[in-house]
């Protein structure tokens, strides 16, 4: 379903607030896919939701032969380059909410990255997150699918201090790494947020497992967002867009 949904968290100081999931669809025009997103997050602000977060590749279909076409370039000093990430500090800044801005396909010079920007309530870029484990796998019959045949890895844990507390921050296959986990609690993460298209054939094994995992060994809340289904395309997308506590 194309909705998002909303919980409460506790931050360690027992304050609690609202987050919420923007399940969406993603089409192939870009403008559409901002125009739908912003309205989903906007409606989460406004029925009180203070952390919002978007899916893996909410701009983009997900598909290796379309992520060049999608990408964008960040700069945190200007996102004149970056609609997608300008829309965010939008809607952050005039809703005074943190938005854990999904993913979207980043071009950094030669390389694409599927990269997660996080946005304070301020509207400013608190972080940016490039996704580390990237997805090469090849179930004969199936699934084939190797993110490494476009897509660069990201080398660098993200926590990032926010007005909801400290969010650790991970992209789809990073939740299946225990170890990224492990070290975002040590460092004092209250949440970590992984954003995520688990598909098909992944959801039903993986997804809900994993979750809990996560949240139960390291004693935090793990958020999850995914697209929502869509099964006229090739990677139709799990959803199951989750909260799960400690």
């Amino acid at each position: 379903m194309a909705e998002h949904g909303s919980s409460a968290c506790s931050h360690p100081s027992e304050r609690k607030y609202k987050i919420a999931l923007c399940q969406l669809f993603v089409s192939k025009n870009k403008l559409e896919n901002i125009r739908h997103a912003r309205e989903l997050l906007e409606a989460a602000a406004d029925g009180g939701a203070k952390l919002i977060l978007l899916p893996e590749m909410w701009n983009c279909p997900y598909s290796n032969e379309l992520f060049s076409l999608f990408a964008e370039e960040i700069d945190a000093d200007d996102l004149s380059g970056s609609p997608s990430c300008g829309m965010l500090a939008e809607v952050s800044r005039s809703r005074k909410v943190t938005l854990v801005g999904g993913s979207i396909p980043e071009r950094f010079g030669s390389h694409l990255y599927s990269t997660c920007c996080v946005f304070g309530s301020n509207g400013k870029l608190r972080a940016r997150h490039r996704k580390v484990h990237l997805f090469d796998v090849d179930i004969p019959g199936q699934l084939t699918f190797k993110e490494s045949a476009t897509l660069t890895a990201g080398d660098e844990l993200t926590i990032v201090d926010t007005d909801v507390g400290l969010l650790g921050i991970g992209i789809c296959h990073d939740i299946r790494f225990p170890e990224l986990a492990i070290l975002c609690a040590e460092r004092g993460a209250d949440v970590i947020c992984y954003l995520a298209a688990f598909e098909m054939n992944t959801g039903p094994l993986f997804w809900e497992v994993l979750q809990k995992a996560r949240a139960l060994d390291n004693q935090l809340y793990v958020a999850t967002c995914s697209p929502a289904r869509d099964l006229t395309i090739n990677h139709a997308a799990w959803g199951h867009s989750t909260v799960v506590g400690p």
